[in-house]
Order: C-alpha cells, then structure tokens, then sequence
C-alpha cells in the first residue's frame, strides 16, 4: 500500500520527504525492520521507542512515525510523519495493512475484572457449533480457525491482533471472540477493531499498580464503550452489561441511548435474567428469561459466577443472530475452560480444583462456590504475585479466610519481590484464621492434599492455567494441576477402619 494512502487514516499528521513508498508492514519494534517497514517510534513504560530511530533507519524502515519534530539529521529521503499519538497511528496502520479484518468477522469482545476467559471460550463454543469454525483470543490459547497455541497475552498489540483476525477471515472463520484487557484499551491496541457486541462482566479491585485507582481502573473499561458507542465502524455494536454489577449499572446510565444495550443478571429488571440456579459437584441449571421466554440452561459448569459467564455469553450470542434455543443447547456441553475452577481429581473422597482466582472478589466467588458443595472441609492454597497490586494482597487474605476452614499461604509468582516479604503482607489479613505459610508452592499444594480428609475440597488458587513460575533469577517450569495430581497420586494409603 502507497504511504499516502495510508497517513490519510491519521489525525493531522505533519510529513516531510517522499510519500509515493510501498508499505507492507508495520512495526513498533526496530528489531523487525526491513525495507518496506513503517517504524511507529512508541513511547513505552520502560522505554522510548524514539531512542530507536537510528537503528530503523540504518536497517532500511520505509518511513518513521513519532510524536515529535525529526532531529536535524535526518536524511530527507525517508519519509517522516509526526502525530499527536503514535500509539493511535501503530493501530490504523496495522488494521489497514491486514485489511481491516475485523469488519469481516462477526466479533465479540470481552472486558471486565473477572470472567474473561472463560466467558470468551463460551462464545468461541456456541461460534463453533452453529458455524463451525470460529476464532479465539484469550489469556490461555488463541485459535485462528486452523491452529491453537498458547497465547502470549490477553490482548495483543494491535500488529499481531489484527495479524491474527486476517488469518481468521482466511481460515474461514464467520465469527470471533476476544479477551479485551484494560492495558489493551489504555494502550489503543483495540483502536479501529470493529465489534458486534461488547460485553462487560464485572468491575473489582485489580491493575491499581497501572491504572492507580478504581476509578481511573472503571474509566479505561468505559472508555472502550464509548468509544464504539461514538463510532461504531460501519456496525452496529451491541453492549453486553452485568446489570448486578455496581460498575455494571453506572456502564448502563453513562452509555444511555447511545448504543443497543443489554442487560443481564439476577436481577428483575435484567433482559437476560436468571433464577431457580441449583448446582452440584456435576454441574449446575438455572432458568433463563429472556425476550419474553423461559429456558432451562443446564451445562457441567459450577459456581454462581458461571452463571454470570453463561448469560453474557447467551445475550451476545443473541445480538449476533444466533437462535438462542440453539445456544442453550450448546452450553450443556460447555468445555472446561483451562484453570477455572478446574477439577483436577478426586482420590480418598478428597477433590481438588485449580482456579485462576488472583483478586479478593475471583477468591471469594471461588471459596463460596465450593463451600456450597457442602465439603466437610475447604483447605485453600493461595498466594499473591509480586510486582502487582499489593493493596490487594491482605484483601484476597480475608476473602480466603471468611470461607476456608484453613488456609495454606504460598508464592504465586514473585517476579522481582522477597517471596517471604509478600507472605508477611499477605498474612496481615488473615485475622484469627486457621493457617500455615509454605514458602515454596509444590511443596504447599502436597501438605494440603496430603493433609485433607473424606469430604474435604481443596482449592488452588492464583496461577490457574499458568505453566511457570516467575521469580526475581529466573522462571521456572511450573504448573499447579500438574502438582495437583502428582499429590494426589502420591497421597498416603488412609488407615483402615476400625471395626
């Protein structure tokens, strides 16, 4: 594509040399530059993408976007364009040279603090079952309609998101779901994706390390929202929004009438409203009411916040023109997303599950959950990430106490931070609970399971689906349902009866 073409996709820019160069790619990082590549100089968290103009230059960038004036030095022959927000050009540029392929695939795109994945993997399921082939990008694994491989992060860059979506187009995809993250937004890797429908699960406390406060957290989410709101890309998007939730509700007064808006939840003023919920350790059904009828949803899913997961899942199903009879249908055989409330297996009339529950509202939903199993006792293994949050850490020690009868505090990952010194601020919400701290996470997971009885659930919480274990020198290869079931194999024979 001709250069001119493409900077008439930007607001106001300010160019100088040439603009006849043939562009088939775009790059944030110099590393990737070859001739026929934009460099997009990208001021970062940790570095300056201007200071790396020199190098995309000396290996042939087909033209520069920054914030600023060129330095004196710059050789005329390269094209220069300056922009107001070259985080904005990266996404236009890249959206364009893929082909804007999201307006060729019906799409779903999920945010909030909780529910993500598993409410993305549920639309990617009902996709697939009424068009066969569909995409997913998610926290776990992202899947373009021909392979699936781990993924990288919950939102990508917008190079290789929209690198992704053209792949889908190609692979046949007619639809998509998406993870859609408050860094994603803040970072306008989103900007110019063209969505049907929008769903927002829920708002608690996360990301403050980022975003600073709640509030200013909430306001990236909304932004999102508004922003398809005001323009929408040639579709008409639909607002998927968890009524029951405070954010949930201040989302729905803000948006207004300015986009179609459903809202779903227990509560009776809800489009997409749930009741009679009933669960066992098989599953769970509820009854759905929605545009003037009732279904009764069954599927081998757990836990109230599921059912949250479940009716986001059905109204955007439903905004995107598949028949929800048939979408009921379908989430009877719901899959198991990867660390959601995993079960990982039962041995000695001991169960264990592995849940990705990292803030002090996942772990009580998580705790709450199975307690309503009736256990005879819930023993729960969890610890907090370093370099994170730390406001959160005594939070998530409270949530975990209220509803364990005994708790094992661990590493999660530590990143950068003294594990023990985490432990310590972790500790300080405990109150009067009963716990034991074990500062290495294997070793944790093998007391719990060894230390549970008959009747008794243990839960593993914060890591998830997660395959490592970060720490200060080094990451290591770790995964806590591999160690689940290591320890339970490993569990020592019970005693015999006594007669």
């Amino acid at each position: 594509m001709i250069l001119r073409d493409l900077i008439a996709h930007l607001d106001r820019p300010l160019h100088a040399g040439p603009l006849d160069a043939d562009i088939h790619a775009v790059t944030a990082d110099s590393r990737l530059v070859e001739p026929g590549v934009v460099f997009v100089a990208v001021r970062g968290e940790s570095r300056d993408g201007r200071s790396y103009i020199p190098t995309a230059i000396e290996k042939g960038a087909a033209a520069i976007i920054s914030d600023t004036a060129p330095e004196s030095d710059h050789p005329a022959e390269i094209p220069y364009i300056q922009t107001s927000d070259t985080r904005h050009a990266l996404a236009a540029f890249a959206r364009v040279l893929a082909g804007e392929p999201s307006k060729k695939l019906r799409l779903a795109g999920v945010t909030g603090t909780n529910g993500k994945t598993t409410t993305a993997f549920l639309m990617h399921h009902l996709m697939k079952r009424v068009w066969h082939r569909a995409g997913l990008i998610s926290t776990v694994v992202v899947d373009d309609g021909e392979e699936t491989k781990p993924a990288n992060f919950t939102t990508p860059g917008p190079v290789e998101l929209n690198g992704l979506l053209a792949r889908m187009v190609d692979h046949g995809c007619r639809g998509a779901a998406m993870e859609v993250s408050s860094h994603g937004i803040d970072q306008k890797r989103v900007d110019g994706i063209a969505y049907d429908a929008a769903i927002f699960t829920n708002l608690t406390q996360d990301h403050l390390d980022y975003h600073g406060t709640l509030d200013a957290y909430a306001a990236t989410k909304f932004s999102w929202f508004e922003t398809l709101a005001a323009n929408p890309l040639g579709k008409k998007p639909v607002a998927v929004v968890n009524f029951d939730d405070g954010y949930g509700e201040k989302l729905v007064t803000l948006l207004g009438d300015r986009m179609p808006l459903i809202r779903y939840g227990f509560n009776v003023h809800c489009d997409f409203r749930a009741n009679n919920f009933k669960q066992s350790a098989r599953g769970m059904e509820f009854e759905l009411t929605a545009k003037g009828k009732s279904y009764l949803v069954r599927t081998p899913l757990i836990g109230r916040f599921n059912v949250y997961n479940i009716l986001s899942a059905l109204a955007a199903a439903s905004a995107m023109k598949i028949n929800l009879r048939d979408a009921v249908s379908a989430i009877a055989e719901a899959p198991q997303v990867p660390g959601r409330m995993e079960h990982c297996g039962t041995k000695d009339g001991v169960s264990v599950f592995v849940d990705y529950a990292h803030t002090p509202d996942a772990v009580t939903n998580a705790c709450r959950t199975l307690k309503e199993l009736n256990p005879n006792r819930l023993i729960t293994v969890f610890g907090c990430g370093g370099d994170r949050d730390k406001t959160k850490r005594p939070l998530m020690a409270k949530a975990a106490a209220e509803y364990s009868d005994a708790c094992i505090i661990t590493s999660d990952n530590p990143r950068s931070e003294d594990p023990e010194a985490i432990l310590k601020e972790i500790e300080a919400g405990m109150g009067g609970a009963r716990y034991k701290t074990v500062v290495d996470r294997a070793e944790a997971i093998r007391i719990a399971i060894h230390a549970a009885g008959q009747g008794d659930i243990v839960l593993i919480a914060g890591k998830g689906h997660e395959t490592y274990q970060q720490f200060a020198d080094r990451t290591i290869d770790f995964d806590d349902r591999r160690e689940a079931r290591r320890a339970l194999a490993e569990r020592p024979e019970p005693p015999p009866r006594k007669r």
